[in-house]
């Protein structure tokens, strides 16, 4: 099938067999200033060329955004892409192409990529959050996806973190990407230091035990955790995926996030609790998407 994987900045898209071997792979620039109905177009172009080369039964398809993955509909988006709210996607793919299309919010896919292959494998219950430009999130019920009501839960990004905090793009102030994302780890490091580092540059500050890096560091991971916090008193959940290409630092990530949480958490909450980083890196919302479409359409 042929499987894509919709960002603010790239479309990442390949062919992937139902064991989900990725067969092929490649990206393109979203250019997302353009547009949703630029965007779509940009999809339909993806399929046109694949299934030039390649016999495919359908097509799967991930995306930033709030989607009602019944009937693979965009609900709502922010204004890095415009327009795309209310986009029918599903619908202009499949009756361009001739195929069955499903769609799924990107965050949900990694998760259950996650769990169909990597990191959530055997779990039933467990929280995935992806860390990068914002905070992403996917919830994992009973060994199912929980979505809500309007297929719009899982905005861990949109947690209150500090009442009257910064400015956040959902017009909220305070949210909790604005302090544990990515880049508000890059923009913490500028305040701080008063030049721009790159974040690779900067964590090896960090396992230089570079002082006032560390001290940048550890204060970003308090504010990581105490949304993490409430989120393992909410749900109790048995494990907590850690994704987003933040991931890359490994062991140092990880054990800051295992120390600074579980000092946090009441007791019960904690017992039965394992923090692991997304194990497919890029691919993890490429299997999703295809696994979402085996278990939509087969």
């Amino acid at each position: 099938m042929i499987v894509i994987d919709i960002g603010g900045t790239a479309i990442k898209f390949g062919v992937l067999t139902k064991d989900g071997e990725l067969l092929y792979h490649d990206s393109k620039p979203t250019e997302a200033h353009q547009g949703g109905m630029a965007l779509v177009q940009k999809i339909l172009d993806i399929c046109d060329e694949l299934s030039e080369t390649w016999e495919v039964s359908g097509i799967a398809i991930s995306t930033a955004g709030q989607i009602d993955s019944t009937n693979g509909l965009v609900v709502h988006a922010t204004d890095t892409i415009p327009g795309y709210t209310g986009i029918p996607i599903a619908q202009l793919v499949s009756e361009h192409a001739g195929l069955p299309v499903s769609v799924e919010n990107d965050v949900n896919c990694t998760a259950i990529g996650e769990h169909w292959k990597g990191a959530a494998k055997g779990y039933d219950d467990f929280i995935c959050v992806t860390i990068g430009t914002g905070i992403g999130g996917a919830l994992f019920m009973n060994g199912k996806l929980y979505t809500g009501t309007n297929f719009s839960a899982g905005e861990f990004g949109h947690i209150n973190l500090y009442k009257d905090g910064k400015p956040c793009t959902c017009g909220n102030n305070g949210c909790y990407e604005r302090y544990a994302s990515s880049a508000a780890l890059a923009e913490l490091v500028a305040e701080s230091t008063g030049n721009k580092k790159s974040l690779p540059d900067f964590f090896q500050l960090v396992r230089e035990e570079n002082a006032s890096s560390v001290n940048i560091f550890e204060s970003w991971v308090d504010d990581l955790t105490t949304g993490l916090q409430s989120l393992v008193h909410i749900f109790n959940p048995e494990l907590i995926v850690i994704g987003g290409g933040i991931t890359a630092q490994g062991d140092l990530l990880l054990n800051a996030i295992e120390s600074s949480l579980y000092d946090k958490l009441m007791p019960n909450h904690r017992k039965k609790l394992s923090i692991k980083l997304a194990e497919n890196d890029n691919k993890a919302n490429l299997l999703g998407a295809a696994k979402h479409f085996m278990d939509k359409y087969e």
